[in-house]
């Protein structure tokens, strides 16, 4: 099982994500080399929000990341959901 954390970012995200994305990749990369985060990514046309795919069927990571966010912390996230998601195809 896997946890998506989806973004829902403001208006002029793109914009104003430059100040905070240094920070904001160190904690993904850090989530990553952990062993938490698999995937992450902004969506596109438009860029309205954000999807981040983490191993495990606990929400507990992904609400923790979100929370530590820079994104979210400095109000570039609008809103954010976990949702647990069972993996029918596919793997690591």
């Amino acid at each position: 099982m896997h946890t998506i954390l989806f973004y829902d970012v403001v208006d002029d995200y793109v914009d104003r994500r430059m100040r905070f994305r240094q920070i904001h990749l160190e904690l993904a990369r850090q989530s990553q080399q952990r062993g938490e985060l698999l995937l992450a990514g902004a969506l596109a046309d438009p860029a309205d929000g954000a999807v981040l795919v983490f191993r495990g069927d606990s929400t507990d990571i992904a609400e923790a990341f979100a929370n530590a966010d820079p994104y979210v912390t400095n109000g570039l996230v609008k809103a954010w959901r976990v949702r647990k998601w069972i993996t029918v195809v596919g793997g690591e």
